[in-house]
């Protein structure tokens, strides 16, 4: 008998806490395209020594220029998308306009990269090759490959973000109590 209570109220505690959640998102919509951001973010910083390692073995045309360029365009572009969706309040319009040119930079240069890794790898003259010990090449190309998808994804999130926030809005977090539909209107007006 006690395991059942346990669970139904486990089961309450589960639905409270997801109707909280969904309240929570109808208010700041914009937290799906931020945590679209922060993924990443952490993509390509916990993959920063991979990425370097790789600029030290190509060192190719600019290469830890785009990894610079996109380790700091990664970290502005928080500041920047907290202060284009500033809380309770419509979005800022130039900071959301100098937010699309971070994301565009940030596909740009992360391009620059893997472009600089196919020619180290795929020049007919004296290419680096891939094996046991240069394995880091492979998995930087992929992280950069990650970390365009992930701001491409960011930036689809934020251009479609009117649609999803409507759809959003109309989901019902009302809480049903028993007993309301009997209860009769109280009159709180003074005495006279």
């Amino acid at each position: 008998m006690a395991d059942n209570k346990t669970s139904a109220g486990q089961k309450r505690g589960f639905k409270e806490f997801m109707r909280k959640q969904i309240v929570s998102l109808k208010r700041s919509p914009q937290r799906i395209p931020l945590f679209a951001l922060v993924a990443a973010f952490l993509i390509y910083s916990l993959n920063l020594s991979v990425i370097a390692n790789t600029t030290a073995r190509i060192n190719g045309a600019n290469m830890g220029q785009c990894e610079f360029a996109a380790m700091l365009f990664s970290i502005l572009s928080f500041v920047v998308f907290l202060r284009t969706f500033p809380r309770r309040k419509k979005a800022d319009k130039v900071m959301l306009v100098l937010l699309s040119l971070m994301l565009a930079f940030l596909v740009f240069v992360d391009a620059v990269y893997l472009i600089r890794i196919e020619t180290a790898v795929y020049r007919p003259d004296n290419p680096i090759i891939v094996d046991k010990n240069t394995i880091y090449i492979s998995t930087a190309y992929n992280v950069v490959m990650a970390h365009i998808i992930c701001v491409c994804v960011t930036a689809g999130l934020i251009a479609l973000l009117p649609l999803y926030s409507k759809a959003i809005r109309k989901i019902n977090t009302s809480i049903d109590v028993e007993g309301n539909e009997s209860m009769a209107t109280i009159d709180i007006g003074e005495d006279q």
